[in-house]
């Protein structure tokens, strides 16, 4: 195979590696407004080949990824239109779609686009934190140009597959509303957040000051790129709206409930919302991975996560991450414990109270 990408950023850099480790043999091209990524990659041995322009280089590429932003691909696709040839595909990595489908319609080009969506990603941006296994285990959605041929559907989405992540076909429409609730808006949340407690912040920034695990956990996402996250909210504004709005309505209703000192209604609604939380899928077969993971009491002392460790290794137990808890604003523990699987998780805490450790389990 011979496959471009323009655009070379955190996704387009990890897709490249990946097809990099599946298919060593294929001829990878790149161009880059920023130059010194793709000279990385070059010298990684990801890229074959780095073109002066968006030009004839990419004539008879099979795949073709856009991963420049979003206003930008748009500008790509009418140079691309007289170039490409009749059987390649061109794809995208942008978190909307309808808007890139509008355009591919414009210019007549249904018939070689299929939108794509990889439900990966990180708060860091730029080649330079790409890595092969972004996309892996992670829902990679697709939606086809309406005269995109069936068997070149399947094509693309056996190629997805082999990269290790799970693909998924939706009409676009479908995916911005979809992406609109469980990405979109949460970036929203996270940002406005994160400027409430600035603001709402004592004079001595005592907010900022004790900050801790379950706030640093809702806002992280807040760290994401600014300029991304503009274009992302232009360009899906109306669903993300609506969507919103019901948002907005559920604050209000909660702030009732306080107002009214309905208990009972507020625990609904944290038992509700665990109880759909718990039910997420695990690693694997969803965008969200559900998180195996105890908490165990320790004395500080040198030494004292080195025995942990050893004990669960010499019980042939994989970690997955640990961590010291700074805080302890929702249990008295202070190492978190994370594991690959709930059978690890269970029988990992067993083990530990048989050697007197305290151990909290959510």
């Amino acid at each position: 195979m011979k496959i471009g990408f323009i655009g070379l950023g955190l996704i387009g850099g990890s897709i490249a590696k990946a097809v990099r480790h599946f298919y060593p043999e294929t001829e990878i091209i790149a161009f880059s407004r920023t130059r010194a990524s793709v000279e990385q990659a070059v010298k990684e041995g990801v890229v074959n080949r780095i073109p002066d322009a968006v030009n004839e280089d990419f004539a008879d590429c099979d795949y073709l990824f856009l991963c420049a932003p979003v206003a930008c691909n748009a500008e790509y696709l009418r140079t691309l239109k007289p170039i490409i040839r009749p059987s390649c595909i061109i794809t995208d990595v942008g978190s909307t779609k309808s808007d890139i489908h509008a355009r591919i319609a414009e210019l007549q080009m249904e018939a070689n686009f299929i939108g794509g969506h990889p439900m990966a990603g990180s708060e860091k941006t730029g080649y330079a934190h790409a890595r092969r296994i972004l996309i892996e285990n992670a829902y990679y959605v697709l939606t086809p140009g309406s005269q995109v041929p069936e068997d070149a559907v399947g094509r693309c989405r056996d190629f997805i597959a082999s990269l290790k992540a799970l693909p998924l076909v939706l009409d676009c429409r479908t995916h911005d509303y979809v992406t609109a609730g469980v990405s979109h808006l949460p970036h929203i949340i996270a940002s406005s957040l994160v400027n409430l407690v600035r603001d709402s912040d004592t004079e001595d920034g005592v907010m900022r000051l004790i900050a801790a695990g379950g706030f640093k956990d809702i806002t992280r996402i807040a760290s994401s790129s600014p300029e991304m996250w503009e274009q992302i909210c232009m360009a899906n504004r109306e669903n993300i709206s609506s969507i919103l709005n019901d948002y907005i309505r559920s604050l209000t209703r909660i702030r009732q409930q306080l107002d009214r000192a309905e208990s009972g209604a507020v625990h609904r609604l944290f038992e509700a919302s665990r109880d759909y939380r718990n039910s997420l899928p695990a690693k694997g077969s969803g965008p969200i991975e559900r998180i195996y993971e105890i908490y165990c009491d320790m004395v500080d002392e040198a030494g004292g996560i080195a025995t942990l460790a050893t004990i669960l290794a010499s019980n042939q137990i994989n970690l997955k991450n640990i961590g010291i808890v700074h805080s302890r604003e929702f249990i008295e523990a202070v190492l978190r414990i994370e594991f690959y699987d709930e059978l690890s998780m269970k029988q990992a805490a067993d083990i530990l109270r048989k050697y007197r450790y305290v151990i909290y389990e959510r």
